[in-house]
């Protein structure tokens, strides 16, 4: 297996449910719920997957369910999934391109004023480290990147989000395996960034 889906599924099941504000229902390799409307009880969808494709009609049950005005909440290998999908790449807004070794790395707020990143950590500048698997990605420069990490001579996104129709998309890059799942800020972020992304915009 690429990613431990199961140990990191459920670190963040453990997550939400532990926040109060989430009624998460657990959904592990099945995406035929993509598909015949399975995805219209809920408001947000958190996704951690790598890889598989995706039949035309998961891919429209998915995509027009986020456009309806749904969120979508993609973590760290959620940009190397469906590569064989253009539609989805284009909703989640940009795919995995490589990554170096699993190592500490520095993840700076580059967005303070948004509502995921907003007072995220008291230190000035607004800045963190983690020990994780940094995602390099190739990424449409329309997104609004809330945070990003140092990466050869210049930066790479670490958060970003972005519209779907009257959807809302966040993107998540920390969250390799269960111990980057247990960092304080992958749950901060993970909270704030499902919050938002299931928020109306009219609400927001």
């Amino acid at each position: 297996e690429i990613h431990d889906f199961k140990s990191c599924g459920a670190a963040v099941r453990r997550i939400l449910e532990s926040d109060g504000r989430f009624d998460a229902t657990y959904n592990e390799d099945d995406i035929s719920v993509f598909e015949n409307g399975g995805l219209d009880p809920y408001d947000v969808l958190v996704f951690f997957y790598t890889l598989g494709e995706l039949a035309t009609s998961r891919k429209n049950g998915l995509l027009e369910w986020v456009a309806s005005g749904k969120g979508f909440v993609g973590v760290h290998s959620a940009a190397d999934s469906f590569r064989d999908c253009p539609e989805y790449r284009a909703m989640l807004g940009g795919h995995f391109a490589t990554h170096p070794r699993y190592r500490d790395y520095q993840v700076t707020v580059s967005d303070p004023d948004h509502p995921i990143t907003k007072d995220l950590v008291e230190v000035e500048p607004p800045e963190f480290f983690v020990k994780d698997e940094m995602y390099v990605t190739s990424y449409d420069e329309r997104n609004s990147v809330l945070a990003r990490a140092l990466w050869k001579d210049g930066t790479v996104p670490v958060a970003w989000v972005k519209p779907w129709g009257q959807g809302r998309v966040f993107w998540l890059a920390l969250g390799h395996d269960a111990a980057a799942c247990g960092h304080e800020m992958f749950a901060r972020l993970l909270v704030r960034g499902t919050i938002w992304a299931a928020t109306p915009p009219q609400e927001k």
